[in-house]
């Protein structure tokens, strides 16, 4: 029996762009699905990673000026996904649209799996800071 081959759609793909023309000569290879950001390096050895969108928590863009004459740009996504954490999706073509389709599936699969993003702030209630509770108040009475 053989084993078929299953067709990934992607909703974006591209690869990493190298040189001063942005050309894609290289191995490494991106993708976006409904519910994840695929990354594929290598040639004779092929590596995947892959990360769920809703575990995406922020995405920033940077383009530098020859980047920016070829419609290029380097984008950095911070995760909580233990194997890639914090990654650089590097030297892609048309950047900007990238980066807002990608940050809107990552809304768009928190509202479907109903996951909640917290925010962390650095006035935390238990750092020592400013925070009493009823025990305290009786101890300096």
């Amino acid at each position: 029996m053989a084993k078929k081959k299953i067709e990934i759609e992607y909703i974006w793909q591209d690869r990493k762009r190298w040189g001063l023309f942005g050309l894609p000569w290289t191995f490494t290879r991106y993708g976006l699905t409904e519910e994840k950001f695929v990354i594929k390096r290598g040639f004779l050895n092929l590596t995947t990673d892959e990360v769920r969108l809703y575990r995406i928590l922020d995405v920033s863009l940077r383009q530098g000026l020859f980047q920016r004459m070829f419609n290029l740009g380097t984008l950095t996504v911070a995760s909580n996904d233990k194997s890639l954490g914090t990654f650089q999706v590097k030297n892609v073509k048309n950047a900007e649209y990238v980066k807002e389709t990608l940050s809107q599936k990552v809304e768009e699969e928190r509202v479907r799996k109903r996951v909640a993003s917290r925010e962390y702030f650095s006035g935390d209630m238990h750092d020592g800071g400013d925070y009493y509770d009823d025990d305290d108040m009786d101890d300096q009475q």
